[in-house]
């Protein structure tokens, strides 16, 4: 009977403890529409944080960025997969930190046959390379007026949204295909390339198939040299392979026909698939070189084995209508990377005679 009482006096403590509210999450859900709202309305109109929003930076803590929510963020990403070309069909990682590096073996493990009763030799062994993508701020600085903002029927968020992922979708295009690696991701057509054949070249360098004329196709039976382009590429990367040039390009390799007068690129009669070119997809990236002397202006390759796309998830934004009154200016930041991550899986045709 002591116990009891004992007990209820215990249960009669914990009402009297004053619990803490509830602490506000960091981004909202889809169902949490109202704090959705309250960022969109408090701080991208008039610069209130009703919010609980983090500050972060690499160098400095705090910078005064902010974590944008779920929803403006996957808007963002959406819109990227769908508009920029190379990042629809390579490797995309995210990560958490600017320090990601990626180990890649070469050569493979050896192997050997033995009788029943015989010793068996080490078999050598496979060498690791290192895969350290380069990063950069990818960012965007879109701008509206205070009189927009205010409208009521304005959905910032959508604008927003439209304008970073355009911008970011522009300057991710001309980085995965010629960036220089400096403080940007590095391009695929930027990395060294040799005319030797896998298992010869050294790691990271690409093989070139010449087109047979500088700064043009051959002459005589140029689509020879397409599908000698496409045999280069091992078969395991061939499954999953696509074709990348830019439209100036495409223009030149449609008109090619084979030797019973088809012509080799045929046309998708399905909304939404890709045009093929003897057999494989093409992707129109209009950041690839014209053909002009010595340029690499086809792409030919696995780019999801082969090219390797790192970001940091979060994406920061920072609103400043300081700058350029009565104009507010939309700040927004996201560390990307990229690399050539297996020189075996992507092919490229230079345009030279050898």
């Amino acid at each position: 009977m002591d116990y009891e009482v004992k007990a209820d006096t215990l249960e009669a403590s914990f009402d009297t403890v004053e619990l803490p509210p509830e602490r506000p999450v960091l981004a909202a859900t889809a169902i949490d529409d109202g704090r959705r709202k309250a960022f969109a309305d408090g701080y991208l109109r008039r610069g209130e944080v009703g919010v609980e929003l983090k500050s972060f930076s690499g160098a400095t803590n705090p910078d005064g960025g902010f974590a944008v929510p779920r929803e403006i963020d996957s808007v963002i990403d959406a819109t990227l997969k769908t508009i920029s070309p190379i990042r629809r069909i390579a490797n995309v990682v995210s990560v958490g930190s600017a320090g990601y590096r990626k180990l890649v073996t070469q050569n493979g493990v050896a192997s050997g046959w033995a009788a029943e009763t015989a010793t068996r030799p080490e078999t050598a062994t496979p060498t690791f390379n290192e895969i350290v993508p380069p990063m950069g701020d990818l960012y965007a600085n879109p701008a509206a007026s205070q009189f927009m903002l205010d409208d009521a029927a304005f959905d910032v968020e959508a604008w927003l949204a439209d304008e970073i992922a355009t911008e970011f979708a522009r300057a991710e295009g001309a980085a995965f295909v010629g960036g220089s690696g400096t403080n940007r991701p590095k391009g695929f057509t930027t990395v060294p390339t040799a005319n030797t054949v896998d298992g010869v070249r050294a790691f990271g360098t690409l093989q070139y198939v010449a087109s047979g004329a500088a700064g043009a196709f051959a002459a005589s039976n140029p689509q020879d040299r397409l599908i000698d382009l496409v045999q280069a590429l091992r078969p395991p990367y061939r499954q999953g392979a696509t074709w990348v040039m830019n439209s100036k390009t495409l223009a030149s390799v449609r008109k090619f026909k084979d030797s019973t007068g088809a012509f080799l690129w045929q046309p998708s009669l399905i909304s939404g698939n890709a045009d093929m070119l003897l057999g494989y997809p093409v992707v129109e990236a209009e950041d690839m070189p014209d053909i002009a002397a010595d340029s690499l202006s086809i792409a030919f390759g696995n780019f999801k084995a082969g090219y390797l796309i790192v970001e940091r998830a979060e994406t920061s934004i920072l609103r400043d209508p300081y700058s350029n009154k009565p104009y507010v200016y939309f700040y927004a930041t996201k560390r990307v990377g990229g690399t050539v991550s297996n020189s075996e899986a992507i092919k490229v045709m230079k345009f030279a005679a050898s």
